[in-house]
């Protein structure tokens, strides 16, 4: 007998239909997280055996050189292709001379690094502020920082990192210009190979602060927001990603995330360049806090958080969340 087939009733669009089951929304889902997708940071400081925790920053570590074989290895098997490396000096100066000596600290960890996991890609960040006495991003004259003094040495920073074997060097310092000066200098050296990874749109941004303990880089003096970006603008973030693409910049990224997904969003629809995107140091540590008060679900806080920067467009997400993100996703958690 045929079944008489009566008009639709509301709704009639059933959105629930495809979300009754995990494997249901797992065969829609739009967004897909990867391992492959993150860069973990690693800070690397002199001394052996050195294993310090960062107390705003539970899980992440001051780490000498010889421990960072292992720290390579973990970081591969767990299927991440990529760390970013930030250097804690034996000494600091006015010009901060350890970010460019042949022997510096990151220097020494990129080699250790590559002898441990040649297949891991090793980043490093080109920025001067770890390695100065005033703990700002470049040259200081006259209580101000010399924007155009500040390139030769930013842009042999970037020359000494590749001459040790960095795949991919970050300037972070937002100095104007230092984009095309490390590209010159790059390529006149021979590394015409070497990536530019920009920091393109940098924000002057309270969430760095855990990231100042770690690396022991605050500013002794004033702060970064005659170089950094102002929160507010958007218009001007475009500008400064269009100018290092210019300049010869192969990723740009936007820093931090959480709070400027909307310029990521605004960055993807605009560029075809690889982007990334930096989940900061105080995303993490808040997340981290409200985790162990046992105020949140930190996990599934933190792969929703990782997912919305990937929504917004980001390629690449550099996270201290990496490690663990990754043992999840492997779980299937």
């Amino acid at each position: 007998m045929l079944k008489t087939l009566t008009p639709a009733r509301f709704p009639a669009a059933r959105f629930r239909r495809l979300r009754r089951t995990g494997l249901l929304r797992e065969l829609v889902q739009e967004t897909n997280l990867n391992p492959k997708d993150f860069v973990y940071p690693l800070f690397v400081t002199h001394g052996r055996d050195v294993r310090a925790e960062v107390p705003s920053m539970p899980g992440v570590y001051n780490l000498s050189v010889d421990q960072l074989a292992g720290e390579a290895r973990e970081v591969r098997d767990l299927g991440i292709p990529a760390v970013l490396l930030f250097g804690l000096p034996a000494e600091k100066d006015e010009v901060g001379s350890e970010a460019y000596a042949p022997d510096g600290i990151v220097q020494q960890a990129v080699r250790a690094l590559k002898e441990a996991a040649p297949e891991l890609l090793v980043v490093t960040d080109v920025c001067l502020c770890e390695y100065t006495s005033h703990g700002h991003c470049g040259v200081v004259v006259d209580g101000d920082v010399d924007n155009d003094r500040s390139l030769e040495l930013l842009a042999n920073t970037a020359l000494s990192q590749a001459q040790a074997g960095a795949d991919i060097v970050a300037p972070s310092d937002m100095m104007d210009g230092r984009v095309g000066a490390i590209r010159a200098i790059l390529d006149a050296e021979g590394y015409t190979n070497t990536p530019i990874m920009a920091y393109a749109a940098k924000y002057a941004s309270a969430f760095y602060g855990p990231f100042r303990e770690a690396a022991d880089s605050a500013p002794q003096f004033g702060d970064r927001r005659s170089y950094q970006m102002d929160p507010p603008n958007v218009r001007e973030a475009l500008r400064e990603i269009e100018t290092d693409i210019q300049e010869g910049a192969d990723i740009v990224m936007v820093k931090p995330a959480l709070a400027f997904m909307d310029v990521i969003a605004r960055a993807r629809e605009l560029f075809a360049h690889p982007l990334a995107a930096y989940n900061v140091s105080g995303e993490y540590a808040m997340v981290k806090a409200a985790g162990r008060a046992g105020w949140i679900d930190e996990q599934r806080i933190t792969m929703e958080i990782l997912t919305g920067i990937k929504r917004a467009g980001a390629d690449i997400i550099i996270t201290y969340h990496a490690k663990e993100a990754a043992r999840w996703l492997r779980e299937g958690r």
